[in-house]
């Protein structure tokens, strides 16, 4: 059937909790309804990466783009859109209240990027093998099994540069190399979907989008080193990620691209899912290779490398989604293509999961060598409600916090780990003048006590003692020596943990003590919160020529502590106030002031 319109449907995680399944199943009952079913395909896409601005549709051909659309909407897009040809201009995106395009494209926070890993998202239909192969899908592996030996298959990722975006940056053909050199009749090829990093959805987001590129890698790097079977690691919690996964999975064997003499070639290679239980440290190699092994998820010491010796003590390459989802488009394209993308030692894209107090958060992926200036204030908006930038956290808990002063930086692995951060896998949180970085510091120590597994003593005991002194802090009980205790505690636990978990726990606090400890002595010397951050060291008063007497903010007061006659300024009585700000929040007239 020959479709004169395509209306797309944002059906990442993100917008389906905003409704859209509900706005997909409307279009299509709406379009039956106008009797124009025939004109129209409504299609349920991945991610479009603008998750600020969610659920979003697209109309094909005019290219459309809706933002923040609901289930009522679905009738006057298709009456309008479809019957008619008029855009529903009132759910463009506006950028000051005035529409700035209608065009995805002309935004301004899609200008600055460039998608490889994303190339598909927001595209096709992730349930649909189909579409993928239309757009080059499985061309890349029909080339590595007729055209290329494995040996040139390896050349040709080595030469594009291509590191692992799982955090460490180790280059994948090395790796891809050392497990086809490596002796053994069984080796294995495994996918690290084991996305934990608060505030990340690189990984999730991808395969939501875009699973078949992830299949296809897995296939190519076992021809590659020489291994007949594939396990994806993937969270229990990622259900509409693993479902897409099991589809294309099926649909893949249907096709003959997986299982048994692919494609004719004689070439077999298999698939399974393994679920993970959301423990942090099964995204280290070593300790997801334990998980998918039915053992306890604890690092072990290397050397040897999983790709000497890694699953049942076979060589084994990991490599994580975004990295697998490269390799496609390096075989289709060529390396000298993707090596002309980036910096000289970081080659190709990068995906962030950019969100915290930012205009416009979601998923972007751009070159290797942009700025973060660029990346905030141009593609992210800048600071919500006019608020001053403090610094952005990248890499999750084992990364630190880089400041203004430093915004000008291109992103390479090198470049952040010379600012006392690091890539990591694609997390990127901004901060405000609202945000203290103590409490943000503590809130990170507490997630890496809670993941540790405990194995080595460094990352056990030290996570907890820096977490106690940072706890400590934030109360108002802090000594000046504490600074450097969490100074000594963090480099020892930098230099002996066993595992990058506790060897990059300390990184956010070490990295606010270098940039912030004006703030650590206020709250040590003063007993003062800038940021209003620390309950302890907060104090509500009521400003008496502000309050009218309403009472508004006593009857919100869950102890109570506010007194005062109708009409006439009220009090609080600080020993009894528990710090809630319930009526901080109540008052409509400013009169409560927060200390």
């Amino acid at each position: 059937m020959a479709y004169k319109n395509f209306i797309l449907v944002c059906g990442g995680t993100g917008c389906e909790s905003s409704r859209s399944d509900e706005i997909y199943k409307s279009l299509i009952s709406e379009a039956e309804a106008l009797g124009v079913s025939h004109d129209v395909q409504v299609v349920k896409t991945g991610c479009f990466g603008f998750c600020e601005q969610g659920p979003i549709v697209k109309v094909l051909p005019s290219e459309s783009f809706y933002v923040k659309v609901k289930p009522e909407d679905a009738h006057e897009i298709i009456a309008e859109q479809v019957i008619k040809g008029r855009e529903v201009s009132r759910l463009l995106y506006r950028k000051d209240k005035k529409a700035e395009t209608a065009k995805l494209e002309g935004i301004e926070s899609y200008q600055k990027q460039f998608r490889i890993v994303l190339r598909n998202c927001g595209v096709i239909n992730p349930e649909s093998i189909d579409e993928y192969i239309v757009r080059d899908g499985y061309r890349a592996l029909e080339k590595a099994l007729f055209e290329m030996t494995p040996e040139e298959v390896i050349a040709e990722v080595k030469a594009s540069g291509l590191r692992g975006r799982g955090g460490a940056g180790f280059p994948t053909g090395l790796k891809w190399e050392a497990a086809r050199k490596s002796p053994g009749d069984i080796k294995y090829i495994v996918c690290n979907a084991d996305e934990g990093d608060p505030g990340a959805y690189m990984d999730r987001s991808t395969i939501e989008g875009d699973p078949h590129s992830i299949l296809e890698a897995m296939v190519i790097a076992g021809r590659a080193v020489g291994a007949n079977f594939g396990y994806i690691y993937i969270r229990a919690e990622y259900p509409l990620a693993i479902e897409r996964l099991k589809i294309a999975i099926q649909q893949a064997k249907n096709y003959g691209l997986l299982g048994k003499d692919i494609l004719g070639s004689g070439f077999d290679f298999d698939i399974e899912i393994r679920l993970g239980a959301g423990a942090f440290v099964c995204g280290e190699e070593t300790a997801l290779l334990q998980s998918i092994e039915g053992k306890r998820g604890m690092p072990r010491p290397k050397p040897p490398f999983p790709a000497v010796k890694g699953l049942w003590g076979k060589p084994t390459v990991i490599n994580n989604v975004e990295t697998l989802a490269n390799v496609p488009v390096i075989l289709t394209r060529g390396a000298k293509w993707f090596a002309s993308i980036g910096t000289d030692k970081s080659k190709g894209t990068k995906v962030f999961a950019l969100t915290g107090k930012i205009n416009n958060s979601g998923l972007i992926e751009v070159p290797m060598g942009t700025t973060l200036r660029e990346i905030i204030f141009d593609i992210g908006g800048g600071i919500r409600n006019g608020k001053k930038f403090k610094g952005v956290q990248t890499g999750g808990p084992s990364g630190g916090i880089i400041v203004e002063k430093d915004l000008d930086t291109q992103i390479s692995y090198e470049s952040l780990t010379a600012l006392g951060s690091m890539m990591g896998s694609g997390g990127m949180i901004v901060m405000d003048e609202d945000d203290c970085v103590v409490d943000v510091s503590k809130f990170y120590m507490a997630f890496c006590v809670d993941e540790s597994c405990g194995k080595c003593a460094p990352c056990r005991i030290g996570t907890k003692q820096m977490y106690g002194l940072l706890d400590k802090i934030t109360k108002g009980q802090g000594e000046e020596a504490d600074l450097v205790k969490l100074e000594q505690i963090g480099k020892a636990m930098t230099k002996a943990s066993l595992c990058m978990l506790g060897g990059s726990a300390a990184n956010p606090t070490l990295a606010t003590l270098r940039h912030f400890r004006d703030e650590y002595l206020e709250h040590i010397r003063d007993k003062k919160c800038r940021a209003g951050k620390c309950k302890d060291l907060v104090v509500y008063e009521i400003d008496p020529i502000k309050c009218i007497g309403c009472g508004l903010c006593a009857r919100h007061c869950p102890v109570p502590c506010i007194t005062g006659e109708k009409k006439k300024p009220h009090v609080i009585d600080g020993s009894k106030c528990i710090k809630c700000g319930e009526c901080f929040v109540a008052c409509k007239f400013g009169a409560v002031v927060k200390r």
